[in-house]
């Protein structure tokens, strides 16, 4: 599908949305949201044509994102207005995500969550890079709030479906040395523009496995490798990079001080302050933060599987989670769940409720695809019937909001 839907005006929304929800029978159709990054190099792993890989313009730096069900907006410099925004789609118009939930939190969202948050309050992503991002840590929600943002919670999981290669580097650096202090970090940034600052002599690397992931609490550095990485997350994109230097690449001061409150743009305490001390230095920090796939016995049957693949908690909170369903060919299931969620197909074919389901293998920058879906609420406490109409397994990642799932396991628990 090409994408020449036009957008419904502000005052319309309420009307289209629930003339798509109807439609859908609460599900809604999401069309594809790519994002920039100026100070990072494409993976070429996510579907996007090459001649599109720059259609920002090379100033903005190339595509390496690909946003799902997203209502926060992509913090990026030289910004275009709806950038990161989720769309949906139906009957040749358009909305996004943010206004129809504002429009129809309680049918889209759930009321208890709507009601508390007013928004969706998380987003997920693919994130494709050629090699290693710069070692950086995402504020927590009391640093955050100084400068009018969210702190950001995230986590990863690597799909062997978008890694047929591992690019350059594989590895994540994440968190500190047990021992390492406070005064060393600092002195890390003291050397900020004599190159190579040599953060990373502080901290250290984990081999990247495909099929696993990890949580990233807000306040841990961590420098991402290259393999392509599906990213659960809390609604927010402040960050600090804490690198000077990423392949030879030099990394601006602003990159770090960019969610800092202007008076303290130089101030390396309060900077450093920025950090979850106890959680960068844990000397457990892979069994704390871990996570290998758990099946969910009572959400599988013949021929299909679902699978926790973000679960756990962050400071005791339940902020997002997210599951793999697989189905073999030929094979269907009623899928329901307590809370709505975003999926994206990465491999086959097949039909959730009424709206087609197909992977696409090369995808044309404002092309609409048949690949992401909003399962509302409504839709998920009712029950959709998900079917594979194609020749290989039909697998979709799906991720899901606050406090949604009574029975989350707990990080370790695929240990059992």
């Amino acid at each position: 599908m090409k994408g020449t839907s036009k957008i419904v005006k502000r005052d319309n929304v309420g009307q289209f949305i629930e003339r798509a929800l109807d439609a859908g029978e609460g599900l809604l159709r999401l069309t594809p949201t790519w994002v920039p990054r100026s100070f990072l190099h494409p993976g070429k792993r996510i579907k996007l044509a090459p001649e599109d890989w720059y259609a920002y313009g090379a100033h903005r730096g190339g595509i390496d994102e690909r946003w799902f069900a997203s209502t926060t907006e992509a913090a990026n410099e030289g910004r275009v207005p709806d950038e990161g925004l989720s769309y949906v789609a139906y009957g040749g118009e358009r909305c996004t995500l943010r206004d129809a939930v504002a429009e129809a939190g309680a049918r889209i969202i759930g009321r208890v969550m709507y009601e508390k948050y007013g928004r969706w309050p998380v987003y997920s992503k693919f994130f494709d890079n050629m090699g290693p991002i710069p070692h950086h840590m995402h504020q927590g929600f009391e640093h955050a709030k100084l400068v009018g943002q969210e702190g950001k919670p995230e986590s990863y999981y690597f799909p062997p479906q978008l890694n047929n290669v591992d690019n350059n580097f594989a590895y994540t650096f994440m968190g500190l040395e047990p021992g390492t202090t406070k005064e060393q970090v600092r002195r890390c940034l003291e050397d900020w523009n004599k190159g190579d600052n040599g953060i990373l002599d502080l901290s250290r690397a984990y081999r990247l496995k495909r099929g696993t992931g990890w949580l990233i609490p807000p306040g841990v550095l961590h420098a991402p490798g290259s393999l392509c990485t599906y990213e659960p997350q809390w609604g927010s994109d402040v960050f600090g990079m804490f690198q000077s230097l990423v392949e030879g690449r030099a990394v601006p001061w602003s990159l770090l001080v960019k969610d800092v409150p202007p008076e303290k743009h130089q101030d390396l305490d309060y900077i450093v302050s920025q950090l979850d001390w106890e959680k960068n230095v844990d000397t457990h920090f892979k069994e704390h933060n871990y996570l290998e796939p758990i099946v969910d016995a009572a959400c599988s049957g013949p021929g299909y599987t679902d699978r926790w693949i973000v679960y756990g908690t962050i400071d005791g909170q339940q902020l997002f989670s997210a599951k793999e369903l697989t189905l073999e060919p030929g094979a269907k299931c009623v899928l329901k769940d307590p809370g709505a969620s975003g999926w994206i197909t990465v491999q086959g074919r097949g039909r959730i409720g009424k709206l087609a389901l197909q992977t696409p293998a090369m995808i044309r920058f404002g092309e609409e695809t048949e690949d992401e879906v909003f399962i509302t609420f409504e839709a998920a406490t009712a029950g959709v019937e998900v079917e594979n109409t194609g020749s290989e397994p039909l697998v979709g990642l799906r991720y899901f909001g606050p406090d949604v799932h009574p029975n989350l396991p707990k990080v370790g628990d695929h240990r059992r």
